[in-house]
């Protein structure tokens, strides 16, 4: 690992690292990046949305000191959006002003040059220099098939195949982060390429880290309280009565509200006036309400 400093030569300074810039990630997880970067692979986190998926690639993008390039997945991403486009505009003055002096063949090779390229997030992170980028392919399950197929060959060998310029390989191997909130299976070729990794939501004590460092003008106390309350939340029988439980985001931001709000201790007209925050469907909030008494009690 060209490049990396010293104290992150090893899982545990990747650990302490990565805490320092308020990510408390479990060993496991810590590890898969290490043998990410190790072995040069793309890494594939799967998880329930707001377990902290894209907000790993962030925090590594800070400690490695490697730009962040982010391409967000959606319906209908087609290629020339994920990696170039050609700047037919500036193409086309090229062309225009060429016209009197040159051929038609040495036209079409000029303007189909690099400097006409709009680079999008894939061309960007191949070509960014040492030590590379970090590259966020964030919720790939969102794309489709055909899209899938596009990324196996910078999956597999980070680079890419432009028709009128050739193969464009990596300048400095990205260390590749893709996400998935699993709203369908990605295909078998893209798993095979990547290292991959289960994100579920943390437990009680690593929570109240997360809780603690992204908002320290909480008291201990309400810090302990929120986390209790959001880890009852998603336990069984509690969880079932739930389109979606609240992810570590949720919690955070209910922390900084309460916290807003100078509120000192959870009860429930509190926890009914910020509901909008732990969820995002009426359903939930609705579902909430009712068990209230048992929640606070319990947590």
């Amino acid at each position: 690992m060209t490049g990396v400093a010293t104290d992150l030569l090893s899982i545990d300074g990747l650990t302490h690292a990565l805490q320092g810039v308020g990510y408390h990630a479990p060993r496991r997880l810590v590890t898969a990046v290490f043998l990410a970067m190790r072995l040069q692979r793309p890494l594939l986190l799967e998880g329930e949305p707001g377990v902290g998926k894209t907000e790993l690639a962030k925090a590594l993008s800070q400690v490695l000191g490697r730009p962040l390039v982010r391409l967000q997945c959606y319906d209908g991403l087609e290629q020339r959006e994920a990696l170039y486009e050609w700047n037919h505009t500036a193409q086309l003055l090229h062309m225009r002003a060429a016209q009197a002096t040159a051929t038609p063949d040495e036209i079409e090779r000029e303007v189909y040059q690099a400097r006409y390229l709009i680079r999008r997030p894939l061309l960007q992170a191949l070509q960014t220099p040492e030590p590379g980028a970090v590259l966020l392919i964030d919720e790939v399950d969102r794309a489709d098939e055909p899209f899938e197929a596009f990324l196996l060959e910078y999956l597999g060998e980070y680079q890419v195949s432009i028709p009128e310029l050739g193969t464009i390989r990596a300048v400095a191997a990205p260390l590749t982060i893709l996400t998935s909130n699993r709203t369908r299976d990605l295909n078998d070729a893209v798993k095979r390429r990547c290292l991959y990794q289960w994100l579920d939501y943390p437990d009680r004590e690593r929570e109240l880290a997360i809780v603690r460092s992204q908002v320290p003008q909480a008291s201990a106390a309400l810090s302990e309280q929120v986390t209790n309350f959001v880890s009852r939340l998603r336990s069984l029988p509690f969880a079932n009565a739930f389109q979606r439980s609240p992810g570590i985001a949720e919690s955070v931001e209910w922390a900084k509200a309460l916290v807003a709000l100078d509120t000192l201790t959870l009860d429930p007209e509190v926890i009914q006036d910020t509901a909008g925050i732990l969820f995002k469907q009426r359903e939930d909030v609705a579902a909430l309400l009712p068990m209230l008494e048992q929640l606070l009690d319990e947590a």
